[in-house]
């Protein structure tokens, strides 16, 4: 027993055995510290939700974004229209992604000057070719007023703001031009399409196809921004689809929801 005991005390007592031992002791606190200083610096596991900025004013973001310890910075705009001048469009990263404090968030803006284009003469357009027109300037088409004329859905008038207006002038993108067509009593009916299961434009665009035109639009709860009503799907229109024909420039009312499950 005392030749073992005498033989560890020798092993330990050897210097080489003493600073290699000193070296992995001072490595592993040198590493223990660095890891301890490196967590504090960088808030290891300190995450935050990204909160959902997009509709608000840049001032409203930054404000939410400085309630999270995060910062927010401009990088691009976009012109969409409906939406409010100067609201968040879109965000990076997006709402709800785990981020540490301190991170930039960068956001895309609605235009605050819209760019204009030139009216086009609708004139003497079918109704159909006038909405291609409108479209393929940025425009889109408001409500379809019917009158009596000898040629259904033929355009007599161009309107803006209730106002006719004339061709060439200047207006925004994204403006709602009505339409003034003609309706002849011996073809003047339509029928109502199905648009349940349908997002919001492409709905629109399947109600004025059937010479028809939108009356209220109801969004749930779920629907909180111009992004969201642009996801959202119709769950329930009024008048439903159905065989039965119905004047034309009748209003179809549409109900939308991002949880198409939760109403049907």
């Amino acid at each position: 027993m005392d030749e073992k005991k005498i033989d560890k005390k020798g092993f330990f007592s050897n210097w080489i055995v003493r600073n290699l031992l000193g070296a992995v002791i001072f490595f592993a606190a040198l590493l223990l510290v660095a890891t301890v200083i490196l967590s504090i610096i960088t808030h290891h596991g300190q995450t935050i939700e990204v909160p959902d900025l997009t509709s608000m004013s840049v001032d409203q973001a930054r404000h939410e974004a400085s309630r999270e310890d995060l910062k927010v910075e401009v990088i691009d705009s976009i012109f969409v229209r409906r939406m409010e001048r100067g609201a968040v469009y879109s965000q990076n990263p997006k709402p709800g992604t785990l981020v540490k404090k301190g991170r930039r968030i960068m956001l895309t803006i609605n235009a605050i000057n819209a760019q204009k284009v030139s009216m086009p003469n609708l004139v003497g357009y079918s109704m159909r070719q006038a909405k291609a027109e409108l479209n393929a300037r940025g425009l889109a088409l408001g409500k379809l007023i019917y009158v009596n004329d000898i040629a259904t859905n033929n355009v007599l008038k161009q309107i803006y703001h209730n106002r006719e207006i004339r061709p060439g002038r200047q207006i925004e993108t994204g403006s709602e031009i009505d339409l003034q067509v003609g309706l002849n009593p011996t073809d003047n009916m339509t029928y109502v399409p199905n648009v349940k299961g349908m997002k919001y434009l492409r709905a629109v665009d399947a109600v004025h196809d059937n010479s028809l035109n939108l009356g209220k639009v109801i969004f749930d709860k779920t629907v909180k921004n111009y992004t969201d009503s642009l996801n959202a799907t119709v769950y329930k229109q009024t008048p439903a689809a159905s065989k039965s024909p119905l004047l034309m420039g009748s209003d179809v009312t549409i109900h939308l929801s991002l949880d198409i499950k939760e109403n049907y």
